[in-house]
């Protein structure tokens, strides 16, 4: 399954984006740049839009706030805490992190950065390796998040991935499944 992640630097083809990912596939709404009504009113946009693909749609923020939008679940710390009926999708970027999330019994982890990314420069990042021992430990589906794309996708042999600029920018390559 593939995951598009938000943020202001993909915006522009993210329309295109829900076009080109396999249907049912998932979209994670961070736009931090953007508060209030109009993180809500781009929310409902972009929301809208994937639905038309089927996409599932998860907001990174509180869990009452993802309720009241219409969410399928929430990205981020919120969800390490009880959310019946929504989606909990984890960020865990080490070994404690990730043991965080197998407490919280969250339905999903992005494990991350498995490569060097532009969001984070200059960051530690797993690599493969890293990557798959720490994704041995997960009780809930990893997906891998950090530099990936396709390629860096059949590379690890992962088939639960996501991205931001690797989606967004690349999909017209993506095989569709």
């Amino acid at each position: 399954m593939l995951w598009l992640l938000s943020d202001e630097r993909n915006d522009a083809g993210i329309a295109e984006a829900f076009a080109n990912l396999p249907e049912a596939s998932g979209f994670v709404f961070r736009h931090y740049h953007l508060r209030g009504k109009k993180r809500h009113t781009h929310f409902t946009y972009l929301a809208t839009l994937a639905r038309l693909h089927r996409h599932r749609i998860v907001l990174s923020g509180d869990i009452e706030t993802a309720r009241e939008w219409g969410a399928d679940g929430v990205y981020g710390p919120a969800a390490l805490q009880r959310a019946p009926g929504l989606l909990r999708l984890a960020t865990a970027h080490d070994g404690a992190e990730l043991q965080a999330a197998n407490a919280a019994g969250v339905d999903g982890v992005f494990l991350s950065p498995v490569f060097p990314t532009r969001s984070h420069p200059g960051a530690y990042a797993l690599g493969p390796m890293g990557f798959a021992v720490l994704a041995q430990q997960s009780l809930a589906p990893v997906i891998a998040l950090g530099g990936m794309t396709a390629e860096r996708a059949q590379l690890l042999g992962w088939p639960r991935w996501g991205a931001i600029d690797g989606l967004a920018a690349g999909l017209r390559a993506q095989p569709r499944t």
